[in-house]
């Protein structure tokens, strides 16, 4: 892999020697072909466990970038599209006014059901009948497609939810069939992952973090009104055997290699396989909607199902990046090609890492490639995953 490789590695034996990071992972792929392999450091500290390739790491919304992955592959397949209204395949969702709400307006988090019920626990999220009941039961914050609030919990539940009425079978099921098995990473990228298979994960550990910032905010922040704080991300919610077997398709289970392959598999062929055409490609890493988050209070930019713009950057400043940020530190960063028919570089590059006692992101390695991070707690602003396509 040469020189890239080399650097790639030295980088992140920089990080863990320096007490950045305890474990990571880098993944680069060029035009369909891995051209970075790196690991460092250990999955977990109490075993010294050895990060390796295949070390699948717990993410929570990184793997929003998966479940929006199955859904174009879907509608590649023309079991539904993108203005179909949620209630031709789910009619039970159409209660209280929603009956108007789109796949667009679900991808674009401008559908208006961002929040989960202010009683729901763990066990509750891992009870997919449980989820789907309230997200029947739920009443819009607005018109749908006439703002934008992150859906934090309730994006993975309602493409799940549509994916399993289009298809019959629940999308970690789609997820291996149609994405994962046929870029042979199925045992490394899950949404609910077997229990024989959690010895593997990487280990999560919290970061430091002050907490009397959260006691200083208004108790009517919209943040507050989307989830009970029981449900915010850290390491022991994403520790939990009942979380990590459970199909929760906000979040997922990933090493680096795999959520890379997948996206180099979005931006072209890898080993025979390309999972959207050119053109829908296009179509799902161009900007859909833009406004401040309404549950959130950033800026926010929208494709279909992926955030654009590199992290640390605006969405006018690069706006052929696409992805999805997770907490827990990471990114998954990959380049699509130009809308013109010449040649371009298209580039893959999500890198992931295990538990840190650093929450910080900025690093000569996360600078130069997109990187996960796991064991720091979960924040608005946390880690991504995208990629981006060449102007």
């Amino acid at each position: 892999m040469g020189d890239l490789q080399k650097l790639v590695q030295e980088a992140a034996d920089e990080l863990v020697e320096s007490g950045q990071e305890r474990g990571l992972q880098v993944a680069v792929y060029r035009d369909g072909r891995q051209v970075v392999d790196v690991v460092a450091g250990v999955a977990d500290p109490e075993t010294g466990r050895p990060v390796t390739p295949d070390t699948p790491f717990y993410n929570f919304s990184i793997g929003k970038g998966a479940t929006a992955t199955v859904a174009h592959v879907l509608v590649e397949r023309g079991l539904f599209g993108y203005d179909t209204r949620v209630v031709e395949l789910w009619p039970e969702f159409g209660a209280h006014g929603k009956e108007g709400v789109t796949v667009r307006h679900v991808l674009t988090h401008t559908a208006g059901v961002p929040g989960v019920p202010l009683d729901t626990t763990p066990e509750d999220v891992c009870d997919w009948g449980t989820m789907v009941a309230a997200l029947e039961n739920a009443e819009l914050w607005w018109e749908p497609g006439t703002k934008t609030g992150y859906h934090a919990y309730t994006f993975g539940f309602l493409v799940g939810e549509i994916v399993r009425r289009a298809t019959g079978k629940p999308i970690s099921q789609v997820l291996r069939e149609e994405v994962s098995g046929p870029l042979a990473v199925a045992d490394e990228l899950y949404f609910g992952m077997p229990r024989s298979e959690h010895h593997r994960l990487a280990r999560l550990e919290d970061a430091p973090m002050d907490m009397s910032a959260f006691a200083d905010m208004p108790e009517d922040l919209p943040m507050f009104k989307a989830a009970p704080m029981d449900l915010m991300p850290t390491a022991a919610l994403g520790s939990r055997p009942d979380y990590l077997s459970a199909d929760i398709p906000a979040g997922g289970k990933t090493s680096a290699r795999a959520i890379a392959r997948m996206y180099a598999a979005l931006l072209g062929e890898v080993d025979g396989t390309r999972l959207i055409s050119p053109e829908r490609l296009r179509e799902v890493t161009a900007v859909a909607y833009t406004g401040m988050d309404e549950v959130f209070g950033m800026p926010s930019a929208w494709g279909l199902g992926y955030a654009i713009g590199r992290p640390g950057s605006t969405p006018e400043q690069t706006p052929t990046v696409f992805g999805m940020a997770g907490a827990g530190g990471a990114w998954r960063t990959p380049t699509p090609p130009p809308a013109s028919p010449s040649p371009s570089p298209r580039t893959g590059w999500p890198t992931t890492s295990t538990p840190s006692p650093s929450s910080a992101t900025s690093s000569p390695a996360a600078e130069v490639l997109p990187c996960r991070r796991t064991g720091e707690p979960a924040r608005a602003e946390q880690a991504e995953g995208r990629a981006s396509r060449e102007p």
